[in-house]
């Protein structure tokens, strides 16, 4: 199930639950936040974490390879803010799974390794953290494809920028292949690098089929007004 269908499932009622419950914690001195962290060496990138807080500010940061095929490296930093619904979601699966307060890795050796992962939640009481490889609780497994889905994004982004200042003959292929997995669900929070894709579209210097694409995609992330 992608990221988009499981948004779509959070029931109405729950939504404003969590939404009241978010706003009352961003009127507190230490808003609550969660942070999502994954270590995997000889990938791209090798290491990333997202923290985002109960107001749905967010702070990116990962470094590795520009891409497999590349020996450029970088780290990418970038502040940001996630969407009401995502963000409610976020700290409703974060409850369901009790804060990440207990055991939360499978225990499985005989499972593949697919990067060293960390949820942490912070607020101004309560410090909880678990590390994991892979886990069978659904709220946990939910997390770390949201949290994966919104990391791909941002890497589209960090490799977006790199080659609109280096390399600019690689956004085609790049913002197709962006625009792709987001038709396919597989990205979240596309609003969030609405900038990036902005300053492409703005540059004229770029060829306009890559100017078109990234204007393409900057629709596909608007946030629609709320309803009167």
């Amino acid at each position: 199930m992608t990221v988009r269908n499981q948004l779509k499932l959070l029931p109405f009622a729950t939504l404003c639950v969590f939404v009241f419950f978010s706003a009352a914690l961003c009127q507190a001195a230490d808003p609550a936040t969660i942070t999502f962290s994954l270590d995997f060496p000889n990938s791209s990138p090798e290491h990333y974490s997202i923290a985002v807080q109960s107001d749905g500010q967010a702070h990116y940061e990962s470094n590795g390879k520009i891409s497999a095929d590349s020996d450029a490296r970088d780290t990418y930093e970038t502040d940001f803010k996630f969407s009401a619904p995502t963000r409610a979601r976020i700290f409703q699966l974060a409850s369901q799974s009790h804060f990440f307060s207990g055991k939360v890795d499978s225990g499985n050796k005989k499972l593949a390794f697919t990067g060293s992962k960390k949820l942490e939640y912070k607020d101004g009481q309560h410090s909880t953290s678990a590390d994991y490889n892979y886990s069978m609780q659904p709220p946990i497994q939910q997390l770390t494809t949201l949290f994966q889905s919104v990391a791909a994004t941002m890497e589209f982004a960090r490799r977006l920028t790199y080659f609109h200042r280096y390399q600019k003959l690689a956004l085609d292929d790049e913002l197709k292949r962006m625009e792709d997995q987001a038709k396919r669900g597989d990205l979240a929070e596309l609003q969030a690098v609405t900038p990036v894709l902005q300053s492409i579209y703005a540059d004229t210097s770029v060829m306009n089929v890559v100017r078109a694409r990234a204007q393409r995609i900057i629709a596909m992330g608007a946030i629609p007004p709320p309803r009167s």
